[in-house]
């Protein structure tokens, strides 16, 4: 292999870039024909998938603001699709949970999303999706680990 015919981090981090933005569009649009907003889609699916949660659990899992995840849930809360419940285990705390016409809307979005992402994924056979898997979980384990080591040393920098 000639150097020129190498592909470098640089380049292979572009194309990870450019795919996921193509990718993110291409989601979001199939989202939206859903007929749901991303916030309220990615509410249903979080509980859809993981029981009934906080507001806070589901922040953590779709990785937004509590002001959005709040609104998207007053919204699912005015269309019946979720209730709020008082936690068992903590007074305070207020669980979201799907209601039944909450479940039936949810499985069925989120079937329809799936689908169209197996066909556009569809482009790579079951082995190139595997290695893609594997090797962007390795990738993204590792980038991860790094920014830990590093707001580690900039915490521990800043006690001195």
């Amino acid at each position: 292999m000639k150097k020129s015919d190498r592909i470098s981090a640089p380049r292979v981090w572009l194309v990870i870039a450019k795919s996921y933005r193509a990718l993110s569009l291409l989601a979001e649009k199939s989202i939206a024909n859903t007929g749901l907003c991303l916030t309220d889609f990615a509410a249903l699916e979080a509980l859809l998938h993981k029981g009934p949660l906080t507001i806070s659990e589901i922040q953590d899992k779709v990785r937004l603001a509590s002001g959005s995840m709040t609104a998207a849930v007053d919204r699912l809360e005015k269309l019946g699709l979720v209730v709020r419940k008082s936690s068992a285990s903590d007074r305070r705390a207020r669980v979201v949970e799907l209601t039944a016409q909450g479940k039936r809307l949810a499985a069925s979005c989120f079937e329809r999303h799936a689908k169209d992402l197996e066909a556009l994924m569809s482009v790579l056979s079951e082995k190139e999706m595997e290695q893609l898997y594997g090797s962007l979980k390795q990738l993204g384990l590792l980038a991860a680990e790094k920014l830990d080591q590093q707001e580690v040393r900039v915490k521990t920098s800043g006690r001195r």
